[in-house]
This record gives structure tokens, sequence and C-alpha cells, in this order.
């Protein structure tokens, strides 16, 4: 069972000595677009962060009983005259008050229904849509998504597998950076494309599933990198296989290992987020202390054997 800090340790040692040409390789997997726990990054997006205020309205005196104490009280004769003026008035224009009153409040509420159910009834016009000019725009964001996947696959997922297999060969005391090239070799760069879009394809659907289900399927795919860069012809699906296999009861402490390094990435942000670049180096040599580690664990539970992974096949290097 392998611990965070002998992995870390293990991670140091290398640096010492190969530390910028590690920096270098972390750039390129900025580039990449690849995580440091040596998958596809990770688009973690839980959805906006909303804050619901409630606002007690007690200062409006809801609730609350009303004190008519101070109520103004008419006298006697007061109440008198008022009542009588009120008859009066009363006689004299409810005929004439009532029916013109009618006849306004008729009339404001058959316009103010009519622009009401005018406002209801309004349709937006969503033809605009399908215009020349509109399908053109369409055409060219279809485009440049099919190019942005084209050059994530065919480019950046190569450069992934070779900058994994540096981190992997530096561990193995092989600092060599002829190691980022190596998926553009003769006979492997087709099966690591196809291997690495089905990986990016399930991870696609697993977050359209749920963004738990996502984050847990992300670990157990993140080895497939590392597994090609040690038999890049292993297969696709024997890859994705794999990987799951050899992070079986691994996954959150995997996940708990990404969290050790927050603090120093904390750190780098507060060096103008230049220490970041800093920072990655440690994490992606840790990640390929891990890979080790549990391919380790998979040879000695018969989940995989040193002839699938080409441990003794030198000619692959070439």
């Amino acid at each position: 069972m392998w611990k965070r800090k002998d992995l870390k340790r293990r991670a140091k040692d290398v640096l010492r000595t190969t530390y910028w040409k590690a920096f270098l390789v972390s750039i390129i997997l900025i580039f990449v677009g690849s995580s440091a726990s040596g998958g596809s990054s990770i688009v973690y997006d839980a959805g906006s962060l909303s804050i619901d205020m409630i606002v007690n309205s007690d200062d409006y005196g809801f609730g609350n009983d009303y004190d008519y104490s101070n109520e103004y009280d008419y006298e006697n004769d007061l109440n008198y005259e008022a009542e009588l003026d009120t008859e009066i008035d009363s006689e004299l224009t409810s005929e004439l008050g009532t029916e013109l009153d009618s006849e306004l409040n008729t009339e404001l509420e058959t316009e103010w229904d009519s622009d009401y159910y005018e406002y209801e009834t309004v349709d937006i016009d969503w033809s605009f849509l399908w215009e020349p000019y509109m399908l053109i725009v369409w055409a060219i964001l279809l485009i440049m998504l099919a190019f942005g996947l084209a050059f994530r696959f065919f480019l950046l997922s190569p450069l992934e597998v070779g900058s994994m297999r540096y981190f992997k060969q530096a561990a193995e005391q092989d600092a060599n950076l002829n190691n980022l090239g190596y998926a553009f070799g003769k006979g492997r760069y087709v099966d690591i494309v196809k291997t690495m879009f089905w990986r990016g394809l399930l991870n696609f659907l697993w977050y359209l599933l749920l963004i738990i289900p996502g984050i847990v399927k992300f670990y157990a795919y993140s080895q497939v990198p590392y597994i090609l860069a040690d038999n890049p012809n292993i297969g696709y699906k024997r890859a994705v296989r794999l990987s799951s296999q050899m992070t079986r009861g691994h996954k959150f402490r995997i996940f708990v290992l990404d969290l050790s390094f927050i603090g120093w990435i904390l750190l780098g942000f507060l060096a103008l987020f230049v220490g970041v670049l800093f920072v990655l180096p440690y994490i992606n040599a840790t990640k390929a202390e891990l890979y080790l580690k549990l391919r380790e664990g998979a040879l000695e539970n018969d989940l995989t054997t040193e002839e699938e992974l080409l441990l003794h096949d030198n000619t692959i290097l070439n």
C-alpha cells in the first residue's frame, strides 16, 4: 500500500537533478490541457452559487396588533352632520355618478385588458436563427469545434502521452526529453489517438450523467496515458479496463493526494500566479511515482503482466 509521503519523497529525489527538464515538460502539459493527475483536464462545473437573502418585514408592522386608541373620535354633532351630508351627496350623485363611473371603469378595464392580453400573446420569432447569415455563423462555429477537437486528439493527446512517458521514465532514472515525441513514432500514433479519444468520450458521457460519477470515472481512467506510455498498442478497451482495475480501491486516496497539493498551489497564487508553474513539476513527478506503485500492485495481483506492458521490450523505445 502506497503512502503520500513516500511518493513525494521519491519525486523530490528525482527532481533534484532533473527539475528544469520537468519544468519544461510541465509547461507543455499546460498547453496540452492536461491535469497533474495524468488525465485530461477536469472541467469542474458545479453550477453558479446563488445566495438567497430572506428579509423579514417586521418593520412594516405585519403580524402586529394595530392600536386604535389614538384614532380620532368624532363628536356626536359632527357625526350627525357628516352622516347627513353623506346622505344628501349620495342621493344627488348616486345615479349620475354611478353611470359615469360605470362607463369610465368599463372603458379603462377594457383598454387595460386589451393591452394585457396583447402583451401576453406576443410571440418571439425564432426564425432569424435560420437566416442565411446565421447559417454562416453556425457553420463557422461547427468548423471551429471540429478543428478544436481534431487538434486536441490528433496533436495534444499524443503530446500528453509523451509527457507522461517522460515523467515515468524519469522516475526510473531515464530523464530523456526525447520521450516527448514518443507517441509520434511508427506503429504507436494511431493506437494512442484511438485510445485517448475513447477515454475522452467515456469521461464526457459520465459527466453528462452527473458530476460525481464523472469525477469518479475520471480517476478510474487517470492511468490510461501512463499505460499507453508503457505499451501504446495495448488496445483502447484494454487500456481503459486496466486503468479501472489499477485504481480500484485507490480512487479516494488519489483524490486526497490531489488535495494535498492545495497548499503549494495557494502559495503559487500568492506569487502573482507564476509560482504555480514551479509547483507543477513536483505534482507531475509525484503522479508518475503513483503510477509505478499502482503498476507494481497490478503485477502482484495478476491484473496484468510484464509482457503485456512491454517492461522488458526495448525495441519499442527506438
